[in-house]
């Protein structure tokens, strides 16, 4: 191989790592995510925040059989969230898994429950 094309094969290499070497990962996306404020699951079980909310936290407990709902937990408390109307499962996703959960508050009896649009992990 010949000088000039060494180089140009070494700035190519260089580019190419420069444009993606430093991106961080997006993670897995299920459903569709929307960007929004982040609340705390304390204050979702307050009341006060918008019906679209962002959630943030660890996968506690999920449905054993068809991963069609899943517990969250942060530090402040723990909400179940329910997948089926989203179309997707988290059956695959493992237990402890740090996630983004985006959804719409909606009430279950006496309890508040999200219903996902999308998870992220």
């Amino acid at each position: 191989m010949r000088l000039p094309t060494i180089r140009a094969a070494f700035v190519l290499l260089i580019v190419i790592m420069g444009t993606t070497g430093c991106r961080q990962s997006q993670g897995i996306v299920l459903g569709k995510i929307t960007e929004g404020e982040s609340c705390t699951i304390q204050s979702v079980k307050a009341g006060g925040t918008p019906p679209q909310v962002t959630l943030k936290g660890v996968m506690i407990e999920k449905c054993p059989v068809a991963g069609c709902w899943f517990r969250l937990r942060d530090n402040t408390s723990v909400i179940k969230v329910d997948t089926k109307s989203a179309g997707f499962a988290v059956v695959n996703v493992p237990l402890k898994t740090r996630m983004t959960v985006t959804g719409k508050i909606a009430a279950n009896g006496s309890e508040v429950e999200i219903e996902a649009t999308g998870v992220r992990y």
